[in-house]
């Protein structure tokens, strides 16, 4: 039998387990990377391991979020993750460098290797053959010091890409299609491979377009094959002694098969406030546009870029609209200046911001209230742009650029012909924004600001685990209602204390509250609870509250593996009719909790929970490795990763 894509590279790279699909295994990891919004508290969790310096092949740190120094914060951070990389062999891209993922699959990203990143968005560099997976920053810090990342074997699925794009069709509207075909749950546990013959019309920019937004599946990552396409974008990058051939074996088999006809593809576009509510432009086509956000990891290539100047050139943005640009990198930046793109847009009205994540993540240019904002990133999850009334419309570069001129939600085949852009031969080098660190440890004195805080750790297992109901939530709840992420939080990232206050405070303002009069408890979910970016303050925040579990109907992916980490327990329904019973502040209990979590991580046995105040026990189910276990009775991977040093 024949192995896909991310079959060889996880077999090339396998340390534990066997590759069957829900068993557990783990991998080594030859790359990571962060940004600044999750690396403080990856680079402080490593530094509690102990390791001198990292063991990866290549590790790198992004500043790329938190932009607006507006106070002392941002730059303390930056200071310090500046200063600790270097201490620990760790490279550092500067401010202004670009986005870690439009950088890395420009400098660093090579087929066929393993990169771990602390950020969700990390699968991008699939679209070089990557095997790229986003995780918590605690799963990256293991990793930066040589440890294995544990997973899931995921199922594999075949999406077909058929023929060639046309009217206006672009890479986003690819992702889109699949965005409805699947929904925001449909990729978890899974990797999502592109076939077809339509791959080689594709370019890398479009690719990783694709990839990216993989993570709104819920997938575990997201890959094309490295063929000549990619060897070409790789050469232009003046780095063509990092290409390999990878490639699915023809008798590959796969669990899941989609096919996409891209001839028959039309500009699509997704409704707030979520990825996955995708319709064709046609249905929303003629409503009023207040913003157009162009850029993001998803969509600021310089292929991109290139095809918003050539809209925009010779036209003018409609007056009630703003336009505002951020393209990925310093050398996407560089090279639309050099070439004349940079002017046509500036002279069409547009707004150039800085190379980084900006609008994407609500660090900067909200919308006035109730304005309908079109944006090429990958979320439009309920207020993540800053403003809680603004509904947020996810479009390619192209249909935004439209509407900028025209005012309104236009299809872009009513525009005129779609422009034709000529990509170069060979792309701006010049890496003079990354830092190298220092080659000895001893030279480097880490700097501190005073808001970084100590992170909270968890406690060994209670034999007796009980609390209230703190909060009952629906389906598809997001990181960004459980740990805010705007402008004015993103801050205070290096200190949960002053987080915690604002823990799901989107969903219940009272929930910050509640949790400490009655000294922690349980939150309550839905499906897919969880979903979003891989930031583990969704798990430390309700972890300084006291939270001591989660149940809920469903989890995703990276969420789950953050609360494990930190000791919380991510119990499963196995009853939606329980459920739908309990009520807010119930008094919950398990018995014989330790028992109890060993006995479902040996013998699949359920989790028993008493809900005291109804006066009756539910079933749960806790879904959980041998290892997992361990770390669940240890308080999280800290304290488990320490009894292990112990005992050797």
């Amino acid at each position: 039998m024949g192995m896909t894509i991310s079959q060889k590279i996880i077999k090339e790279h396998l340390l534990s387990g066997e590759m069957k699909a829900g068993e557990e295994i783990s991998i080594r990891i030859d790359q990571t990377l962060t940004q600044d919004s999750t690396g403080t508290m990856a680079y402080l969790q490593f530094e509690a391991i102990g390791v001198d310096r990292v063991k990866t092949k290549l590790s790198v740190a992004y500043i790329d979020h938190n932009m607006l120094q507006s106070g002392f914060e941002n730059a303390d951070d930056h200071k310090y993750i500046q200063t600790v990389t270097a201490k620990h062999g760790i490279r550092f891209s500067r401010p202004g460098n670009g986005v870690c993922h439009q950088v890395h699959v420009e400098r660093f990203g090579i087929p066929g290797q393993t990169l771990l990143g602390s950020d969700s968005h990390t699968p991008t560099c699939g679209g070089i053959g990557m095997l790229a997976i986003g995780a918590g920053g605690l799963d990256v810090a293991v990793a930066m010091g040589g440890g294995p990342y544990y997973i899931t074997m995921p199922k594999m699925v075949r999406v077909t890409l058929k023929n060639k794009l046309g009217n206006w069709a672009t890479a986003k509207d690819i992702i889109l299609e699949v965005l409805r075909i699947m929904t925001v749950k449909g990729g978890v546990g899974k990797i999502i491979e592109y076939a077809g013959d339509g791959v080689k019309t594709l370019s890398v920019p479009e690719r990783a377009t694709i990839t990216n937004m993989g993570a709104e599946l819920g997938a575990t990552t997201s890959i094309f094959p490295s063929d000549e396409v990619t060897r070409a974008f790789l050469k232009a990058q003046d780095r063509e002694d990092a290409w390999t051939e990878i490639k699915a074996d023809e008798d590959a088999v796969y669990d899941e098969e989609i096919e996409i006809d891209l001839a028959t593809l039309r500009p699509l576009i997704a409704k707030p406030h979520m990825p996955d509510q995708v319709v064709s432009i046609k249905e929303v086509a003629g409503l009023k546009v207040d913003q157009c956000c162009i850029g993001s990891c998803t969509n600021s290539s310089l292929y991109d870029m290139l095809k918003v100047a050539a809209i925009l050139k010779g036209h003018t943005v409609a007056p009630d609209v703003s336009l505002v640009i951020a393209p990925g990198s310093k050398q996407v930046l560089n090279m639309l200046a050099e070439n004349g793109a940079l002017s046509d847009m500036i002279a069409a009205g547009a707004r150039i911001i800085e190379c980084g994540c900006g609008p994407c993540i609500g660090m900067g240019q909200s919308p006035k209230t109730n304005a309908v904002s079109l944006r090429t990133n990958n979320r439009n999850f309920y207020g993540r742009s800053g403003t809680k009334s603004a509904s947020i419309y996810l479009v390619s570069p192209e249909v935004a650029a439209v509407a900028a001129i025209t005012g309104v939600v236009t299809d872009p085949a009513d525009f005129g012909e779609p422009p034709v852009v000529e990509m170069p031969e060979n792309f701006m080098v010049n890496d003079n924004m990354v830092i190298m660190p220092a080659e000895s440890s001893n030279d480097v004195e880490v700097v501190r600001g005073p808001n970084i805080k100590p992170f909270p750790v968890n406690t060994k297992l209670a034999d007796e685990v009980d609390g209230k109901v703190l909060i009952k939530l629906e389906d598809n709840i997001t990181t960004d209602h459980i740990m805010p992420s705007n402008s004015k939080l993103l801050p205070y990232r290096s200190n949960v204390p002053y987080l915690a206050d604002f823990c799901l405070t989107p969903c219940d303002e009272e929930f910050p509250k509640r949790a400490k009069e009655n000294n922690g408890g349980f939150i309550v979910g839905g499906e897919n609870y969880g979903q979003g970016s891989s930031r583990e303050h969704a798990a430390l925040a309700p972890l300084q509250l006291g939270v001591k579990g989660v149940i809920a109907l469903s989890f995703a992916r990276i969420h789950m593996a953050n609360l494990i980490n930190n000791g919380i327990l991510p119990l499963v329904f196995n009853d939606k009719a329980d459920y739908d019973k309990l009520g807010l502040l119930d008094e919950l209990e398990i018995k014989d909790a330790r028992n109890q979590v060993i006995a479902a991580s040996k013998e699949g046995k359920s989790v028993i929970v008493t809900n005291k105040t109804q006066g009756y026990d539910f079933a749960t189910t806790l879904s959980i490795s041998d290892r997992q276990c361990g770390m669940l009775l240890a308080g999280g991977l800290l304290n488990f990763t320490r009894e292990q040093h112990s005992e050797a």
